[in-house]
């Protein structure tokens, strides 16, 4: 391929005789050649300009001072070239020269200068010699001497390690057998250097030696030898002329150079030079922030502290503080100046904040441009400018320039591998022909990302508008990423076999179902369609089985969602001689031993697991619940359109044997429930990954039709154990959940810091006191994962910090609060991983009489999450509870969690 790129820049030379200046450093004689180069070893010079040598066979002698002659070029050859590339292409090299058989040149003349510059210029040559071999009339035979430069045989680092040579080697692109030129040489130095001075290593040294490899002639081994000193911090930073504004204020105006000490614990403490340029620039923006627009930096000196540390001088001169006298509005004729200046939010009489200013004109998400873009006017400008300065005061002129209106010409998607394009483009807000607005291309992105189908760190678009004919191409650059989760574990236990299979697929595509021939892949993907299908199983004590699919943009042409949910599991309880046994029989309950795992054969004290699993199972002891819902939700418009409204219709069915496992009213019998569920929401969440802006609101209402209203059945003066009270369940159940994300930092650094507040209510409800559900209750406490082992027909609410379900087991009412701080390490399409630290507090109640949102069980942890396309959200929290339950503090203090799956 070089040798291809090569010979196609030199026959390109050849056409169109490229000439150009030569930008090297030569030696005495070749300055010369450089010159009016035809160097000759012969003796003397006639007035003329050449010897009498011209009438015949010797090697002719060239007089530099005497008048340039014509010569028609008799012919020319290349000798020197070793190098296979191109040795046996000497017509090419001389063509790149500019010189060819019958040209008349000017001897001594610029033509041979020329030619000499056009070689050195290409680096190829370490040195390059035009002879007059032969000078017979007025013709001439020229002679092209050159010598290739060395190439590289092999490249050894000296002094950095693995993962530094690495980067370094990405940075530098330097190929064995290429050759290697000074320029390459220095280019390699400054991007070293740059490099080490970025990880804090400002006194590095770095050099490079060209050693000749004797295997190999013409070749040498490159050392790069890094010599890093001491990474070098910030020891101490002085202020001097400062008097308006304090130090703390300067100094923390300086985001990346920043001094050893506790106070700056989380920041960067090390001295680089770039870093400190763009800080002197900082410092001095949050002068202009305060109104001090005359503020300067006079001097400033960066000098040795020790061999880690440096110090660092500023002397600035602050000037005096200024205030807006008027702002007056200019070229304005969409929007009148009173609308503009409501939007600024800045007054005459005001601090002249420059930085608000610029903000509020051009940066600022609800800022004064963004109106004019969200109407259409892309090629809209707005320049402050300050007509008059007066003692302390500032008049300001800001200058509109509307345009004309930009149409979307064309949409352009690109990256995407994953789902239909129907799919992406139906998410989409900005389309052909469509005038541009700036919220629909910001929506489109957040909808893009809501798909979970592609990476939301890359969706940067590409706007590309064009002046001349009023229009603008979007291009969306999509990363794919896996969204689907498989879940498989299997074993053979002391309760038979155990596992578990689940599969997620948020790409199905039913209509492709019976269609072979466009799967990708062993299932038909390209709609966006969502299908779970789950088996579960701890053998002879519990099985669990689901079906869910959700089409969200039922009939294709509207984002209304349709779903449809089946599930079905089956319980079998413990034997009562088992629960009359001492402590050593309950731990191995069944219920909690053997899932996902494959032991058995132990024995301890005379009994085997094996033996204590068939003591424990009761086959007459059996819990059922089945359940069918359909659901179909629509996106509103108003209040705006993150709203949604869902309602949902099913149908539960409990069933119990001999029940004894929980705390129902009534053993055996059977409970049914119709209920609509419906579900009010709004969610405006960026990313449903790692969420950095946003909130989500969620009102949810569930209800049974009042049985006991028409039933004709006095409820109470039946038995609380009858199975016949509760033969058709009947509550209405309330859940309120709010959380809002906001971000840190600006929304343009990708490791963005976000506080996550939380607030949750739950009430369950009855139309009959003496006919209260004994199903759909919550238990509260621990990591809120919903298990086998613990919770039957109710709902688990996590409280980090204690264990699970301490805090209450079929409550009536709950609260919960919490503020979270998170930060993420790792943002790529493959992973996601991010720190949390967090505060909670929350209760339960299972009496509605007892109800106290006021009276709180408090906890705090750390903790930390990854998103792993096959397998989703994963995480582990260490939490400390700190309020006693019930009396007891047993239940709280040090706890860990594991979370598994996007939790709200």
């Amino acid at each position: 391929m070089l040798k291809k790129i090569f010979y196609f820049v030199i026959i390109l030379s050849t056409f169109f005789r490229i000439t150009a200046s030569a930008n090297t450093s030569l030696s005495m004689s070749e300055q010369l050649q450089a010159k009016d180069t035809i160097p000759t070893t012969t003796t003397a010079v006639t007035p003329t300009g050449v010897s009498s040598a011209s009438e015949s066979d010797t090697i002719p002698v060239i007089n530099y001072t005497a008048t340039p002659k014509e010569y028609v070029i008799a012919d020319i050859k290349v000798t020197g070239i070793e190098n296979t590339m191109y040795e046996d292409q000497s017509f090419v090299l001389i063509g790149f020269s500019g010189l060819a058989k019958g040209d008349r040149i000017q001897v001594p003349g610029e033509e041979i200068t020329n030619a000499v510059e056009r070689f050195w210029k290409q680096g190829l040559f370490s040195d390059v010699k035009i002879f007059a071999n032969k000078i017979k009339g007025d013709s001439i035979w020229l002679e092209i001497k050159l010598t290739d430069r060395p190439r590289i045989s092999d490249i050894r680092y000296v002094g950095m390690k693995k993962g530094e040579q690495e980067d370094i080697e990405k940075k530098l692109g330097m190929v064995r057998g290429n050759q290697i030129t000074p320029n390459q040489i220095n280019s390699a130095k400054t991007i070293i250097k740059k490099y080490f001075e970025e990880k804090g290593f400002g006194d590095a040294e770095v050099s490079i030696i060209e050693r000749p490899d004797g295997s190999n002639k013409n070749q040498v081994i490159l050392e790069i030898i890094v010599d890093k000193k001491e990474k070098l911090g910030v020891h101490q930073i002085t202020i001097e002329g400062n008097e308006a504004v304090p130090d703390k204020k300067l100094k923390g105006a300086m985001k990346k150079t920043n001094e050893k000490k506790l106070a700056n614990l989380f920041k960067t403490k090390k001295f680089v030079r770039e870093n400190y340029e763009a800080d002197k620039k900082n410092l001095i923006n949050k002068y202009y922030e305060l109104g001090y627009r005359d503020a300067e930096i006079v001097w400033d000196t960066v000098y040795k502290y020790d061999e880690k540390s440096v110090n660092i001088a500023i002397k600035v001169e602050e000037g005096q503080l200024y205030h807006i006298r008027s702002i007056n509005w200019v070229g304005n004729t969409v929007y009148n100046s009173f609308d503009l200046s409501r939007i600024l939010n800045m007054r005459p009489g005001d601090v002249y904040n420059q930085k608000k200013l610029q903000n509020r004109l051009l940066i600022d998400e609800d800022a004064v441009i963004t109106l004019y873009k969200n109407n259409g006017y892309l090629f809209s400008n707005i320049d402050p400018i300050e007509i008059n300065i007066e003692n302390d005061s500032v008049d300001l002129e800001l200058r509109v320039t509307e345009g004309p209106k930009a149409t979307i010409k064309r949409v352009i998607i690109q990256g995407n591998d994953r789902v239909y394009e129907d799919v992406i483009r139906r998410e989409l807000r900005t389309k052909p022909g469509a005038v541009y607005s700036q919220d629909d291309l910001i929506r489109s992105i957040r909808e893009l990302a809501q798909t979970g189908h592609f990476d939301p760190e890359n969706l940067q678009p590409d706007i590309k508008p064009n002046f001349d004919d009023g229009t603008v191409d979007i291009t969306y650059p999509l990363v794919s990423k896996g969204n689907d989760q498989i879940e498989f574990s299997a074993g053979w236990g002391v309760t038979g076999l155990v596992g578990k299979l689940s599969l997620k697929l948020n790409n199905f595509s039913l209509k492709n179902l019976l269609n072979p021939s466009s799967y990708k892949g062993i299932i038909p993907q390209g709609e966006g369609q969502t299908l779970i299908l789950s088996a579960q199983t701890n053998g002879q004590y519990y099985q669990s089985y689901q079906f869910s699919f959700i089409e969200p943009w039922f009939g294709g042409s509207r984002p209304n969602n349709f779903s449809v949910n089946v599930y079905y599991s089956r319980y079998t309880g413990l034997n009562s001689n088992y629960y009359s046994q001492n402590s050593y029989y309950n731990m191995y309950n069944p219920y909690y031993y053997g899932y996902g795992y494959g032991y058995g054969g132990y024995g301890y004290g005379g009994y085997d697991y094996q033996d204590i699993a068939e003591y424990a199972y009761d086959p007459d002891q059996v819990f059922t619940m089945m359940g069918v819902s359909v659901g179909y939700g629509k996106r509103l418009e108003w209040p705006d359109d993150y709203f949604y409204l869902q309602g949902e219709l099913g149908y539960q069915r409990y069933g119990l044997k001999n029940w004894t496992w929980n705390y129902f009213p009534f053993q055996t019998g059977t409970s049914n429930s119709i209920t609509l569920n419906m579900t009010l929401a709004r969610n405006s969440i960026d990313n449903p990954i790692y969420t950095r802006t946003g909130s989500q609101f969620t009102l949810n209402v569930t209800a049974t039709p009042p049985f006991s209203l028409w039933d004709g059945k006095d409820y109470a003066t039946m038995a609380s154990d009858d199975p016949k009270k509760y033969e058709w369940n009947e509550y209405h159940k309330w859940k309120l959940k709010m959380r809002t994300f906001t971000p840190l930092t600006s929304l343009s650094i990708k490791r963005t810091p976000v506080i996550a507040t939380r607030a949750e209510f739950g009430v369950l409800g009855y139309y009959n006191k003496n006919k209260p559900t004994p199903f759909e209750t919550f238990d509260v406490g621990g990591d809120g994962m919903t298990g086998y082992s613990s919770s039957f027909a109710t709902e688990n609410i996590a409280l980090r910090g204690y264990e699970n379900n301490s805090i209450a087991t079929q409550a009536r009412a709950y609260t919960r609060f919490g503020l979270e701080f998170r930060y993420p390490f790792i943002l790529e399409p493959n992973s996601t991983i991010y720190g949390v630290a967090f505060l909670e507090a929350g209760n339960a109640w299972r009496d509605l009489n007892n109800f106290n949102p006021f009276d709180l069980k408090r906890s705090a942890g750390v903790g930390a999450r990854i998103f792993l396309p096959m397998i989703g959200l994963m995480g582990i929290d260490w939490a400390y509870g700190f309020d006693p339950i019930n009396g007891s503090r047993s239940y709280g203090g040090s706890q860990f969690h594991f979370i598994i799956g996007q939790e709200f």
